[in-house]
């Protein structure tokens, strides 16, 4: 056989092996377990990070003053050093819309060793501690963690803290739907969501004492005490990918965690460009890969054999009459394709697109490529004016 044909093997035997031994990473079933209504709902505390963040604002904090939660309930936005009049226009939004109480948090700038986000949680968190010592019940018993371009349903924090107390889980977090309203949106978004769950199959998460943990980091609902076990957010105060290393470290302090895809979560958040969506990916893509150089080299020799190698032995074999390299192409190609058709589904896309997937990974690729060199040229995890290098120490090991 040609070379093509050997690697186009090798592409076959990869995705024969994701298919059926990842997790089943590719479907798109894990969704909220069972739950059911306690006999008492627990107070919560929702904390919401915001930095400049007035342009989603309007669309994303009525939905949390509008959350039909039975139990004692406070919002808590912190306005990390916004310049475009965030905390401000909070506030008017709380007296428009009103709903449960919400303070306005803005603290300083961050201490070294604090990333932006972490720094913003952990003065949110304190100022729920310190609020409900002040004016009861103390300590809220569960902390919902949600970016600001979140919006929830008005039942989302109800059927959360059903299927935490439901099932004994420390840590539920949702995958929000992401916006797939432009062009580029509809190629990118989905494999995001895709990849993510192929690094972290969602089963092998939500499996009692696995060694898989993982989170997203715009929908997280945690028990106040298990935070306090796993020492969050100060002992996760450099991690750029946040998520990933909060449930890393409740997994780590004994914590039950589950993650799944969002039915009444959705991020409205919109990257219309192709660079919008480049520096959303390149921006921790290196960091995924702990900055390690050997890593990135084989996250691109992976990524080609098993993405970009089908197309290429489909070509071989129509154009060089290679017919051993068609045909093992043509057969990873499918593979691939099916496996990415649930989570087209799930973003209501025509599955056709499934086709397109290793032009999206060839995309992906350059992205991690420029993540690796952003990082080298000092501009690293760079986002809304902040850049942060390399932890000294991996804070989630």
């Amino acid at each position: 056989m040609s070379t093509i044909a050997w690697i186009a093997l090798g592409s076959v035997a990869a995705w024969t092996w994701l298919l059926l031994g990842q997790g089943f990473f590719w479907r798109t079933d894990q969704r909220l377990p069972r739950r059911a209504d306690p006999a008492r709902w627990p107070s919560v505390a929702v904390v919401v990070p915001a930095r400049d963040e007035a342009d989603v604002l309007p669309l994303s904090l009525p939905s949390l003053l509008a959350q039909d939660y039975p139990g004692p309930l406070r919002i808590f936005l912190v306005d990390d050093g916004s310049t475009d009049g965030t905390g401000d226009l909070a506030r008017v939004l709380a007296v428009r819309h009103g709903g449960p109480p919400l303070t306005v948090v803005s603290p300083d700038a961050p201490e070294p060793g604090w990333t932006g986000k972490l720094w913003a949680l952990r003065h949110g968190i304190a100022e729920a501690r310190a609020r409900g010592a002040e004016e009861g019940p103390g300590d809220p018993e569960f902390l919902l963690l949600t970016d600001a371009d979140i919006a929830h349903e008005p039942d989302s924090l109800r059927e959360l803290v059903a299927a935490a107390t439901a099932n004994g889980l420390d840590l539920v977090s949702q995958m929000a739907r992401l916006r797939v309203a432009t062009a580029w949106e509809r190629l990118v978004v989905p494999a995001f969501v895709y990849f993510f769950a192929s690094l972290y199959p969602f089963r092998w998460v939500n499996r009692p004492g696995a060694r898989t943990a993982a989170a997203a980091g715009g929908c997280v609902l945690l028990r106040t005490e298990a935070a306090g076990r796993a020492r969050v957010p100060e002992a996760i105060r450099q991690a750029v990918i946040d998520d990933v290393s909060l449930a890393r470290a409740v997994r780590r302090a004994g914590g039950r965690i589950w993650l799944g895809l969002a039915e009444r979560v959705d991020s409205i958040r919109p990257y219309p460009r192709l660079a919008d969506l480049w520096r959303m990916v390149a921006r921790s893509a290196y960091a995924q890969l702990g900055h390690h150089p050997v890593l990135l080299a084989g996250t691109v020799a992976g990524l080609a054999v098993v993405y970009l190698a089908p197309p290429a032995a489909v070509c071989a074999g129509l154009f060089a009459g290679d017919v051993p390299a068609g045909a093992l192409g043509a057969a990873a190609w499918a593979v691939m394709a099916g496996t990415y058709v649930p989570m087209l589904r799930y973003y209501r896309l025509s599955p056709w697109r499934a086709l397109l997937l290793p032009f999206t990974a060839s995309l992906y690729l350059c992205m991690t490529v420029d993540s690796a060199l952003r990082h080298h040229r000092g501009r690293g995890a760079a986002w809304k004016g902040r850049t942060y290098p390399r932890p000294e120490v991996a804070p989630d090991r």
